[in-house]
Parts: structure tokens; sequence; C-alpha cells
């Protein structure tokens, strides 16, 4: 029951971070506060405050590392590639499956946000290297499928 209450939270807090993402097209911050303080707890519920602030440590170096792709890949390309709402995002998801599991969040959200693609270009709707999509939701599918497989692997 101990992680299964912490899960149940973090699946209504990524439900509500696609709805808004698709809709507005942002991440609000405090969805973002929300899942971290949230990871950070439930660390810190399960016994070892050092944990928790590990992977506060995690989640602080991850949001960092993607801040500056972000950066670069604007200096290099002259376009935002990926939204401030969406790095903060992978910060507060560290907190919640650590730097080992990012590659994992980000094959899970790359894989269903090319599935997605692909069945909206099948549908006949046109794509080009200028359509926007939202990828939050994709990483929060991320989030929830990569935080399943380490917490209730079997």
């Amino acid at each position: 029951m101990a992680i299964v209450l912490p899960f149940a939270l973090l699946c209504a807090l990524c439900a509500v971070i696609a709805w808004i993402d698709i809709r507005h097209g942002i991440i609000p911050d405090w969805l973002n506060l929300a899942i971290a303080v949230l990871g950070v707890l439930r660390i810190f519920l399960a016994g070892d405050t050092s944990d928790a602030a590990m992977a506060l440590g995690e989640g602080v170096i991850i949001g960092a590392v993607f801040w500056l792709l972000r950066r670069l890949y604007f200096a290099f390309r002259g376009i935002q590639g990926l939204g401030l709402g969406d790095v903060k995002f992978l910060g507060a998801a560290g907190i919640w499956v650590g730097v080992a599991g990012i590659p994992m969040l980000l094959l899970v959200a790359t894989i269903t946000a090319l599935t997605c693609v692909g069945a909206v270009q099948l549908s006949g709707r046109a794509l080009t290297a200028q359509t926007s999509m939202s990828f939050g939701p994709f990483l929060a599918i991320g989030l929830l499928v990569t935080a399943a497989f380490q917490q209730f692997s079997f």
C-alpha cells in the first residue's frame, strides 16, 4: 500500500500534465513541483532521509543537464527543441526514476511520440519540420512506465 498510493497520485498528476500540455502547450511549474515533492516524500516515507537527499540531487543534476542540452540545441539550430516545462519535468521525474531510469523514460517517450506521429501522418495530416507537438504527454507516459517497471517488476 505504501508504494501504490504515491504511484496513483503520480498517475493523476501525469494525466493533468498531459491534458494541459496538449491543450495549452505548457507544463505548469506547480505540477512539476508537485511531482518532485511527491517523489521526495515517497522516498522519505520509505525510511531513509539520505536516499531522499540523493534523489533530490539526481533530479537537480538531470534538470541541469537537460537545460544545458536545450541551450546548446538553440545555439546550433536557432529554435527551441525542448520546452522549459519539459526540462523541469525531467528534473522532477529524475527524483522518481533516478539517473539510471532516464534512458528508459526517454526511450518510451520517444517511441510513443514517433508512434503518434506515424499515426497522424497515416491519417493524411501533413507534418513538416516546423510542425510543433507537445512532448509532455509522452514524457509523462515514459515516467509512468519507467516508475512502474522499477517499483512493480516481478
